[in-house]
């Protein structure tokens, strides 16, 4: 019994006078959105191919890794509990819109909710460098207003980068929203719904940080533009035309 208990013993001062090695820390994840490219527009496919895209097996992972922040803006809560944003960003695009390419350098992949056009998104990449920006926007409907019919109804554009952004000028403490983002935005934003040439009345904007933090900005700052508003002969609003 002695024995074991000087055997114990120096088995114990062999293990505290040991040498302790750090772990080595591990490499940061990579980023990996090259494979976007592949969807892109081409000779063959000028809208690009973004039904393939979003059946990708890398897709919804990838929305996962960028996309973080809390939403409260979509989907009936279960349990005081919302979809995900990358649930919400897979719902927006789920029916294929297009995917569009800039300056060899910007993705914009849009489309809508199934079988609710209104609800339309956008996730926008920047894939220069190695960190990336990744940001998805969502148009949604204010349903105490007047209808999706109806050319005066509001809308709130969402929108969710996976870096802070800020409207602001130098010194507030977060990248300006970029001009190719904005750019991508209104163009996004002017395009009329299928099969009624209204485009949408897009009267708030929210801006929210990564934590989740909404941020109300003028729509004008994130590229949309405000309409012209018509009538026809009976006083009825007509569709709502883009400003040249």
């Amino acid at each position: 019994m002695r024995r074991l208990l000087q055997l114990a013993a120096a088995a114990l001062l062999l293990t505290t006078l040991a040498p302790s090695y750090a772990k080595p820390k591990e490499k940061a994840q990579r980023e990996d959105v090259e494979w976007l490219w592949q969807y892109g527009p081409d000779d063959k496919n000028k809208e690009g191919r973004e039904n393939d895209l979003i059946q990708d097996a890398h897709f919804r992972p990838f929305l996962e890794q960028f996309l973080t922040a809390p939403q409260t803006f979509w989907g009936v809560p279960i349990n005081g509990k919302y979809k995900t944003l990358p649930e919400t960003a897979y719902d927006y695009l789920s029916v294929p819109g297009s995917v569009s390419a800039d300056e060899n350098r910007y993705l914009s992949i849009t489309g809508h909710v199934f079988r609710f056009a209104p609800a339309r998104g956008l996730l926008w990449v920047d894939l220069n460098g190695k960190h990336h920006l990744l940001v998805f926007a969502a148009i949604d409907w204010t349903k105490e207003g007047r209808p999706t019919t109806d050319p005066t109804a509001e809308y709130t554009l969402w929108v969710f980068p996976n870096d802070p952004l800020t409207v602001e000028g130098p010194g507030s403490g977060a990248q300006h929203v970029p001009a190719a983002l904005t750019k991508s935005l209104a163009r996004w934003t002017a395009q009329p719904l299928p099969g009624s040439g209204i485009v949408q009345n897009i009267t708030h904007a929210v801006l929210v940080d990564p934590d989740g933090t909404p941020h109300e900005v003028p729509p004008a700052s994130l590229g949309v533009h405000a309409a012209d508003r018509k009538t026809n002969d009976d006083g009825a609003a007509a569709p709502l035309a883009p400003r040249n």
